[in-house]
């Protein structure tokens, strides 16, 4: 029973949240914030993720049935209650704004509380099951953690909180989608209209190499607008070019003609999925190349 309470909050989601979480407190500290702080914005901030997923998966709940991913998700196996998952969620989320106003500040508690009722009624609720620019406007849910992180230590918000959240927005869509074409016949069964599933993989893939390429003239940017160095500078264009590269490969393995064994849907649908474990370790070592760039220049 626990176990299943602990599925709903989607624990490996939120752990990526985190990982952006922490390097944009060290940004807006211009070195590492007080430990208390740092937990305090981390406890909150998976708390309110937490609750998000758990009203996630009871929204979603009957198409969850219908998808081979997710289809031992606790409320489809009876593991939990609709009931249950709901009164979960709502606790996660209260006790998320509770602890995010009274540890940081009312600013990061209201961030992430917005991020909860966008991702719910927006994405869920709404253009997951209408629109193939679903991800791409219901992944603005997954870009607020950094503006959490910068308004718990700062109570604003500035220019490179904005930068940031714009490279999270534009770097969801190619993550999610490269998991998506592995995953396309479920959302077809499902009759989610998720870009794989409804446009041809070759299409799918110019639209994640457009977006990989204006993510990393963004993470370019951020050098100068947050006043960081060489560390940050030269890890966004080597990792950016990286995924360029990587979703270009793809993209004209998706191309190549019928009868090359590079072009099977198996071999593209692989090929995809390591474009995807890719796309975690790029965000996780930009953010990373952020926070030692800011703790380097300052001396900490």
């Amino acid at each position: 029973m626990v176990g299943g309470y602990i599925a709903l909050t989607k624990p490996r989601i939120i752990e990526l949240l985190l990982i952006t979480t922490v390097p944009t407190m060290v940004l807006a500290e211009s070195g590492w914030p007080s430990w208390g702080l740092v937990l305090v914005t981390l406890l909150g901030g998976s708390l309110a993720a937490g609750g998000a997923n758990a009203f996630n998966m009871v929204v979603d709940r009957d198409i969850d049935q219908l998808m081979e991913r997710t289809k031992n998700r606790p409320l489809v196996t009876g593991l939990v209650s609709v009931r249950g998952a709901l009164v979960f969620a709502v606790a996660l989320e209260v006790a998320a704004f509770g602890v995010l106003w009274w540890g940081a500040n009312l600013l990061s508690a209201i961030l992430a509380l917005s991020a909860t009722l966008f991702y719910v009624f927006v994405y869920t609720l709404w253009l997951k099951r209408t629109s193939r620019q679903n991800i791409v406007i219901g992944g603005a849910a997954g870009a607020v953690p950094v503006l959490v992180g910068w308004a718990a230590v700062q109570n604003s918000l500035d220019w490179a909180p904005l930068v940031l959240f714009l490279a999270i927005f534009l770097w969801t869509p190619p993550h999610f989608w490269a998991l998506a074409i592995r995953h396309a016949d479920d959302y077809r069964a499902a009759s989610v209209p998720m870009l794989p599933a409804v446009v041809p993989v070759a299409e799918t893939i110019r639209h994640m190499t457009i977006y990989t390429v204006v993510l990393t003239g963004v993470t370019v940017v951020l050098a100068p607008v947050a006043d960081l160095g060489l560390i940050y500078l030269l890890s966004a264009v080597v990792l950016g070019g990286i995924f360029v590269v990587g979703t270009v490969v793809l993209g004209r393995q998706a191309a190549a003609p019928v009868e090359s064994p590079s072009s099977s849907p198996a071999s593209t649908s692989s090929s995809a999925m390591r474009l995807f474990g890719f796309s975690i370790s790029y965000v996780t070592l930009l953010f990373a190349a952020l926070a030692v760039d800011v703790l380097v220049r300052h001396g900490v």
